[in-house]
Order: C-alpha cells, then structure tokens, then sequence
C-alpha cells in the first residue's frame, strides 16, 4: 500500500508503517482522492506493481463502459428511446479463445444493423467466467455486449446462422434479452474485475461503438484527470504531444503534479494550486451538452 507524504515527514510512508504512524504524521492513504486530499508541497507514491495498474485500468474501464452506456440509450430528437439488450457470449471450449473473435462478431453485427437500416450502437466487456475459474482454476474469457435497437427491431441470436449467413458467434453459446437496467448489467460484472491481469495476452477488455462525435467527446472528457475538468469543457481541449491543449486559444494547460521515477514506483509531488472542485458532470461553454 503506498501512502502520501506530507512535507513535514521524514521520507516515504508504505505498507505497515502508513498502519503505525496514522494521521499524526500527516499521512494520507492513496484510496483517497488526490485531489481532495494533497495541498501545494505534498507529494504521494503511486506503486507500478500489477495490482496497481490494473486498479488504474478498470478505473478507466468503468468511467467509459458508464459513460457510453448513458450516453447510447438517449432518445433521438424526434424517436422513441432505443431497446436496450443484453448479449453474453461464451466459449465451448475452454482453450478456445483468439484475439480476432469479439472483432469479427461485432463486425457482423454492424452488417446486420446495415441491412436492416437500423443505428448500430453497443458497448461489450470481455469478464473471466467466474465460476469455470473457481472449478477448474482455467481463465475461461467470456463477453458481455449491451446493444440499442430501435422499438420493434429484435436482436438476433448470435450463435445461429440467419438468412443464409454464418452465425455471428460460431464458437460456442449465446444468451439474448431485453436488458431492464441497461449499463447496469454491464457495470455489475465490472464490478467484479479483479482477476483482469490473469485474461489472455492480447485481449481487448471493452468495446464501444456506435456515438457520435458530441457523444465520443464526452466520453473523452470522462477521462480527463479531475483538474483538467474543472477547467475545460466538453469538446474544448484535446490531447497532443506537448500535452493537453485549449482549442479556442491553443494554450498547453500546465498539470499542477511534476511526476519523477523512482524503484518500481512514480512520486508525485502537487507544485500549484488545484483549480476549485465546481462540476460533477460534462459541462461546456461552447456547445449544448448532452445529460449524462
């Protein structure tokens, strides 16, 4: 467990010794919001040991799997809200898996939305089969998909060839219905993420498809770090080589952390003011923003 060091201290705090010094020496468990919780001079050690990342990873996961899922089920001007259905996908045989497998399916899918003159918008997470795991101590890749189909168009089975064309799963078994919750049956089985670091090599863990650009830029902007939020809106900044950068007057905004390596860990170190903490949720002043 690594710990945030308060300038006063005499030098960096983990493990056990966060657990003995406590509060008293201006020590602040990582787990809290660094943004709420560091001041001008304070530095905090991030570990880059496996767990770590891939809390870094799902974080990420999460914020863009919500994000899109809000942002696939509004209605169109003018339509009725989309159908929302949950799609799961599993392999026949354990050892089965290859990395091109979720590309082709939801390949076909978009063809099948094609012909049928419907949008074509989904958002999947590839999940370990939990229970196959336990049983059989084999990381068995399964997936999640969540698609919108408009009022009266039905999702077809993507195990069973249709019209003469091959089936869109052809590996193994599927399961089809209407999803009550919507993105909550997807951030439920994010929530069990913990085994992620142990899939395959190779294998993507999410998908989506389907936004459009005001969509794409508010997901975007999910993922921008806290600071940069409150100061740049939906669509009003955008990620180059020199760093995050204001389209209206081309400015490089300057990130308030200095990042320096050390052995199997990142320090940072806060050296400027963090802007006020003033939105919770996608805003712009340049653009209409959609609820999300």
């Amino acid at each position: 467990m690594s710990a945030v060091v308060h300038p006063r201290s005499p030098g960096l705090v983990t493990g056990e010794a966060w657990g003995q010094a406590g509060a008293a020496g201006g020590l602040v468990p990582t787990k809290t919001s660094l943004s709420g919780c560091l001041s001008p001079g304070d530095s905090v050690l991030i570990s880059l040991g496996a767990s770590c990342l891939a809390e870094r990873r799902v974080a990420r996961l999460k914020r863009s799997v919500w994000a899109s899922g809000h942002l696939h089920s509004l209605a169109h001007l003018g339509h009725r809200p989309p159908v929302a259905w949950f799609v799961t996908l599993t392999y026949a045989k354990a050892d089965a898996w290859a990395p091109d497998h979720m590309s082709a399916a939801v390949h076909a899918f978009r063809l099948f939305c094609k012909r049928a003159g419907v949008p074509c918008s989904y958002t999947w997470v590839a999940e370990i089969q939990p229970k196959r795991l336990e049983r059989t101590g084999k990381a068995v890749v399964h997936y999640h998909l969540l698609a919108w189909l408009p009022v009266g168009v039905s999702m077809p089975h993507w195990d069973k060839p249709r019209a003469g064309r091959a089936a869109f799963w052809p590996h193994g078994m599927s399961e089809c219905d209407v999803a009550r919750s919507g993105v909550g049956y997807l951030m439920k089985y994010l929530s069990k993420l913990g085994e992620f670091h142990r899939f395959p090599k190779g294998l993507r863990l999410y998908g989506i498809g389907g936004l459009s650009n005001d969509g794409k830029q508010i997901r975007r902007w999910h993922n921008l770090p806290q600071w940069a939020k409150q100061l740049c809106g939906v669509g009003c900044s955008k990620r180059t080589g020199a760093g995050l950068v204001v389209l209206d007057t081309g400015e490089v905004l300057a990130s308030p952390y200095r990042v320096s390596i050390v052995p199997g860990a990142i320090l940072v170190r806060l050296v400027a003011a963090l802007p006020p903490r003033w939105v919770d949720g996608p805003w712009s002043l340049c653009r209409p923003v959609m609820p999300c």
